[in-house]
């Protein structure tokens, strides 16, 4: 009695989807969380470049401007990372002039970082970091360049690591040669 009965299990084939269900499903779902984490770290990415561009394009507008003014186009990037959370965004903008075909000056810089940023971009640029390609920027005439730095935590935070981006934006000032900076 006991053979037809395990012929009998052996020839059943009715478990066999729930069966490959259990054996495919964990890995579908692996799957699918690490799509969407690396799509929510792209949006980051391309956030973190509009922040930069942005605040490069408001602070080229200017013929003058002030720490205040500089403090309220910093508040740009928070609404422009949303819905990522602020706590890591870091910005800085500055002017830089070429005076001669090998002397560069950083004529004021301003940082803005929240509590959470790591620090990076915070202080002033120097003309080290300032990394200007030679054709960008003639002799006699100055630049904006603005900075964003944004550290970008998984939702899965225990398989895959923090991921830091920064990006920078160069834009020529578009009333004057230079844009001064009275209190900076």
């Amino acid at each position: 009695m006991r053979r037809p009965l395990m012929r009998r299990l052996a020839r059943d084939e009715t478990g066999v989807s729930a069966v490959e269900f259990a054996l495919i499903a964990p890995v579908m779902i692996l799957f699918y969380a690490g799509m969407v984490d690396l799509c929510q770290g792209y949006m980051a990415v391309r956030r973190t470049s509009h922040v930069a561009a942005s605040v490069a394009d408001l602070t080229a507008q200017s013929r003058d401007i002030t720490k205040a003014d500089i403090d309220n186009v910093f508040l740009v990037g928070p609404s422009i990372m949303a819905p990522f959370a602020p706590a890591s965004l870091e910005q800085r903008v500055s002017s830089v002039s070429r005076d001669t075909t090998t002397k560069y000056t950083v004529n004021w810089s301003r940082s803005w970082a929240t509590s959470g940023g790591s620090g990076a971009l915070s202080g002033r640029l120097t003309v080290a970091d300032a990394d200007i390609p030679a054709d960008l920027l003639p002799v006699g005439s100055s630049i904006i360049i603005a900075e964003a730095r944004y550290t970008y935590a998984s939702p899965f935070q225990r398989f895959l690591p923090s991921a830091s981006f920064t990006r920078r934006a160069y834009l020529n000032p578009r009333e004057v040669t230079q844009i001064a900076c009275t209190d900076c």
